[in-house]
């Protein structure tokens, strides 16, 4: 157990620096380049089974698709680091990120 436990902690370190890169692009990256570093993230979570962070990334993939940017996206992306970092795999989480996302969307 205590393997599976460091792979996973070694993927959400991974993660956690590659939503750090994205959070660096967020004021000056064009949109579409943002969008791709984040279906890498995507695709790593989804493969290691972290589902509050993928669903995160859905919300966010839309609010880029809306025109959102900037600080706003650093928001987004804050969530995002969230989800990576609380290391929850259940549905609860994710309908936790998936509310914390409906906020974020209303307000």
């Amino acid at each position: 157990m205590g393997y599976i436990g460091q792979g996973q902690d070694m993927i959400r370190a991974e993660l956690a620096q590659r939503v750090f890169a994205i959070d660096a692009l967020a004021d000056a990256g064009p949109a579409h380049r943002i969008a791709a570093e984040l279906e890498a993230v995507r695709a790593l979570a989804q493969a290691h089974g972290l589902s509050p962070a993928v669903t995160v990334i859905h919300a966010l993939d839309s609010a880029l698709s809306r025109g959102e940017h900037g600080a706003i996206v650093h928001g987004w992306l804050a969530i995002l680091a969230d989800a990576v970092g609380s290391g929850a795999c259940d549905a609860q989480s994710d309908a936790l990120f998936a509310a914390a996302c409906q906020v974020r969307l209303g307000g």
